[in-house]
């Protein structure tokens, strides 16, 4: 026998400043459902959300939830207005006989219930909520970002309660690993149409680019049908002198569906411009030691970064991984021990707070009165990567709508704050970028973007990051901090769980392996190839194909005699190219030796 539906919504819209986010909306949650709510920033999954909690009445349609069934929203900004600790908010509202649910959630994670309200962090806040949520346990709960401001551990324990409880849940989350361990069904909120699959999020993206393959093939024939029927209509005028009004409206009726198609939404236009060389080596750290108070940040840490590398710090939420990441910048100096830096740095840096942006700036102001991009005497114009851009043209390369451009930065959402200091530093040329927490925030199809342009970077990057996948997909060497010990393991997330089952001794433990492991370059660890370095392994290849290719050419177009004397600015220009393709050339093959011998010494 088929059990009632928890949730039905029907025929639902909703307008919002006279832009439509729904039309026709239906949709249906059933008791048991694990559903991944996915779609663009700015696509209304929030908005939807707190239509199916009840928090937002749509201007048409009906919300009907079954009888006795009780839900449960955890939003991104929680209202705790009233209570005086984190602990009194979580705990309002249960049994005594419950409020032992609210201690197990607050130590899986790692919420301090005696916080003041009045002085806790929007995580603190997020986690408060969240931890009240699971404690009530409705049947059906609707969770916002749950992940954002959890670290490793805590969302680690977060994928543990989901996957055991009864309750069903959507969720939506930028963490793919979280989605892909705990959805058996997606739903994808695109251009103000809700579309279900009967799948996690694991298949989402193969399924969401069969249909944008078949809208593309059908708007390609509604194209050529229109193309077709305006050339009858205008040979017809010169042929018969009168035309058939049935097939001339049906002409317009074929133009206005097209019309009536909405085009999916853009990628940001996104791209870091690696400025001069670095040396090769970019951070010397020599027996760092840092303390707050009693507690030890890191205790006799060194470390090699050499150009190129992607470096990430994980560890717990306060274990000091900002920290330590500053103090290998020189930002913040350590209590002992020294760090040298390379010669030529450009240093680009996005921080988890935003503290770059002022949120009572204009986003015009934010760009336009930058010194690193200002230009001066044209307060329409940025610099962007040596070239001047009207600063309305740059945001939309962003995603933002004009009529956001004289708007405050306090107006934009998390991942439109996320998207505005990124193209405040893709703006300027770098060679180190320090990026912590960059995935807060932003949807699926911009973390891939970032994803790609931070491998194609040819440059340094450091990160944090509590996102497995992106971990995965772009560390090469991970740091993992904890309790004040910092040991280096090569590879991303996978490769770092993989390696510290085998050896689990920190290199801060003992001299021998401060000598044998904390002291070496951290590309020559010898451990096996990572997930990110065979698949270089497999690129570089085509890489150093490309550049003996492109060699040619210039060396080709160079070779001309009267070059210089006829277009000196073309051949200082090609010689340049040359000089620079040539140290890439180098560089590729030094990689390529280095990694092939790496994977032939793992195989022996």
């Amino acid at each position: 026998m088929a059990r009632a539906p928890l949730l039905q919504l029907s025929d639902i819209s909703l307008t919002f400043g006279g832009d439509p986010v729904f039309s026709d909306l239906d949709l249906v949650v059933q008791p048991g459902d694990r559903v991944a709510l996915v779609g663009r920033n700015g696509s209304g999954k929030s908005t939807l959300m707190k239509v199916m909690a009840g928090l937002v009445e749509p201007d048409h349609g009906t919300r009907v939830l079954a009888p006795s069934v009780t839900t449960g929203y955890m939003e991104q900004d929680p209202d705790l207005k009233g209570f005086s600790t984190l602990g009194d908010y979580a705990i309002s509202g249960l049994d005594d006989a419950e409020s032992y649910k609210i201690y197990a959630a607050a130590e899986g994670l790692k919420l301090n219930l005696e916080a003041p309200v009045e002085t806790a962090s929007g995580g603190e806040r997020r986690r408060a909520a969240l931890a009240k949520l699971l404690a009530e346990a409705p049947e059906l709960m609707l969770l916002d970002e749950p992940t954002n401001h959890l670290d490793i551990e805590a969302i680690t324990w977060l994928e543990a309660e989901l996957s055991q409880t009864r309750t069903a849940y959507i969720l939506i989350s930028h963490d793919r690993a979280f989605l892909r361990a705990l959805t058996r069904a997606t739903l994808w909120v695109d251009r103000g149409r809700v579309r279900r699959q009967e799948k996690g999020f694991d298949a989402f993206e193969e399924w969401r680019d069969k249909l944008w393959e078949e809208e593309d093939i059908a708007r390609h024939k509604l194209n050529r049908k229109i193309k077709a029927e305006a050339r009858w209509a205008v040979e017809g005028i010169s042929a018969r002198r009168k035309r058939n009004m049935g097939r001339v409206r049906a002409l317009g009726e074929l133009r206005a569906e097209r019309s009536a198609q909405i085009s999916r939404p853009g990628t940001a236009a996104m791209a870091f411009e690696a400025g001069p060389k670095s040396g090769r080596q970019v951070i010397v750290a020599d027996g760092l030691s840092k303390m707050f108070g009693d507690r030890p940040i890191v205790k006799d840490f060194s470390l090699k970064v050499a150009r190129g590398d992607r470096v990430a710090i994980v560890g717990p939420n306060g274990a000091g991984k900002t920290t330590l990441l500053n103090m290998l910048i020189g930002a913040e100096a350590p209590d002992e021990g020294t760090v040298k830096l390379g010669t030529n740095l450009a240093i680009a840096v996005f921080d988890q707070n935003r503290t770059a942006l002022n949120p009572d700036d204009t986003l015009w102001a934010s760009l336009t009165e930058d010194p690193a991009t200002r230009v001066k005497g044209q307060s329409d114009f940025i610099m962007v990567r040596g070239q001047p851009k009207h600063v309305v043209g740059y945001l939309k390369e962003f995603l933002f709508d004009e009529r956001q451009a004289r708007a405050p930065v306090r107006s934009l959402s998390g991942g439109e704050k996320a998207r505005l200091l990124l193209a405040r530093i893709m703006a300027r040329e770098s060679n180190l970028l320090i990026l912590d927490e960059p995935t807060n925030d932003l949807d699926i199809e911009t973390l891939d973007l970032l994803q790609e342009l931070i491998n194609d970077y040819d440059g340094t990057v450091l990160l944090i990051s509590h996102d497995r996948d992106f971990l995965d997909r772009v560390a090469t060497t991970t740091i993992a901090l904890k309790d004040g010990l910092a040991t280096i393991y090569a590879g991303g997330w996978s490769d770092y769980q993989a390696q510290k089952g085998v050896e689990e001794t920190p290199q801060t433990e003992a001299p021998k392996a401060k000598t044998s492991a904390a002291k070496q370059d951290i590309k020559a660890a010898p451990t096996g190839l990572s997930f990110t370095e065979k698949h270089r392994l497999d690129a570089l290849p085509d890489e150093i194909n490309r550049l003996e290719s492109e060699i040619a050419k210039l060396t080709d177009f160079l070779s001309d005699p009267d070059l210089f004397t006829r277009e000196p600015a073309k051949f200082q220009k090609a010689s340049d190219a040359l000089a620079e393709r040539q140290s890439a050339l180098l560089d590729a093959e030094e990689e390529w030796l280095m990694l092939e011998e790496k994977a032939s010494i793992s195989l022996e």
